[in-house]
């Protein structure tokens, strides 16, 4: 896949036209209701600075958190969002985010934080960075995870942490576009410095024993695989 091809597909993809067509109607908002030129820079700069601390802590702590498949009304939405992407990563049906998860979450973490700093143009102003920054991460989380070689340094080794986190170890590198806040809070790592795979990076700890007191998950799965993607494929279930 050549990098044309790869801007031509994300493009087309509708989570990526339903943020852009928001990030239009808070500009039209904004012309009804806008906000000084210092409160609109600093709305969208805590936007940027925000966001990727709450996706860290989500990430780590909901998607990867074990109690979501503890209920029969969460499990389903822990299945699409995270168990899916990670049974096999590079799965496009699962590569983008649940716009019903992902939007009411943009708007949670961004909203407030723009109406404290310049009313409802800073909420518009932080609402419309945080739903760009999803772009970001969606952009390179596609970089990531389909057959695109980057040729800058500084993507392959997002690309690689990435990887190392879906294929070797789930509980670090949780960043997608940096891992600033993988450093400071301690769960940034590189595969060399960890000697053995995890045995729950596909499943991430819902196994066979799980299953049988919250069988939710398996039910809609048609089962639980635990091996590597490309090994099932082979009917090499469960081979490390």
């Amino acid at each position: 896949m050549t990098l044309g091809q790869l801007i031509v597909a994300y493009f087309q993809h509708y989570t990526i036209i339903t943020y852009l067509g928001l990030v239009a109607l808070c500009i039209v908002a904004f012309a009804f209701y806008p906000a000084s030129v210092l409160g609109t820079v600093l709305s969208a700069a805590a936007a940027f600075f925000v966001y990727p601390l709450v996706w860290h802590l989500l990430h780590q702590y909901v998607l990867h958190g074990k109690w979501m498949w503890k209920s029969k009304w969460l499990s389903p939405t822990w299945k699409r969002i995270h168990y899916d992407h990670h049974q096999d990563p590079n799965e496009l049906n699962v590569l983008f985010g649940a716009l019903h998860t992902t939007v009411p979450t943009i708007a949670i973490a961004t909203l407030p934080v723009g109406w404290l700093i310049a009313g409802p143009g800073g909420a518009l102003t932080a609402f419309a960075a945080g739903l760009l920054t999803t772009c970001y991460y969606e952009f390179m989380h596609c970089i990531q995870h389909l057959a695109f070689k980057p040729k800058w340094a500084w993507v392959q080794h997002m690309k690689q942490r990435h990887n190392e986190h879906h294929y070797f170890d789930e509980t670090g590198n949780f960043g997608i576009t940096n891992y600033g806040w993988d450093r400071l809070l301690g769960t940034f790592y590189e595969k060399k410095e960890r000697p053995k795979r995890s045995p729950s990076v596909f499943n991430l700890g819902y196994d066979e024993e799980v299953a049988k007191t919250y069988p939710w998950v398996k039910d809609l799965s048609g089962g639980i695989a635990s091996g590597h993607p490309r090994r099932r494929a082979l009917g090499k279930e469960g081979q490390s």
